[in-house]
């Protein structure tokens, strides 16, 4: 069975719900799926044996929060060319995070991307559940 990876960072745990909601889409995909904090992931062994990765921000004053951004360095030393990946994350009026998250892995980490970065305002909002859960689906129909 393909195993994905989703970790997030958050301030208000909105983002937090998008990263079990995407998680929970993958599971729906037939895909095992494991959440992190990036609080949690210590070196880039911690991200060996996965298939798809996602990984969510949310944006606070134009601005990733500090610990995506070290995140992604580390994250840089791992072998992420060619796996699945997916960003998202959380906004009030702007939504930048997601897509800088997705750049990174796209054109840094050569990984193979879903569409595009997934940005919510709030999981509950707008038929949020069912977009992350989307996302996540995709991802592992994108795994095989």
């Amino acid at each position: 069975m393909k195993k994905g990876l989703v970790v997030y960072t958050t301030r208000t745990k909105d983002t937090e719900k998008i990263a079990n909601l995407v998680a929970e889409g993958m599971r729906f995909g037939g895909m095992e799926a494991k959440v992190l904090n990036v609080k949690d992931v210590k070196n880039e062994q911690d991200l060996d044996g996965y298939d798809a990765y996602a990984f969510g921000a949310p944006t606070y004053h134009g601005e990733m929060l500090q610990a995506m951004k070290t995140f992604l360095f580390l994250a840089e030393k791992a072998d992420l060319a060619g796996k699945i990946g997916g960003a998202f994350g959380a906004f009030g009026w702007s939504g930048e995070s997601p897509d800088r998250i997705f750049d990174t892995m796209k054109n840094i980490f050569k990984m193979d991307m879903v569409s595009q970065s997934l940005r919510l305002k709030n999981a509950g909002l707008g038929g949020g559940v069912a977009m992350a859960q989307d996302y996540g689906r995709d991802m592992a129909k994108k795994a095989g």
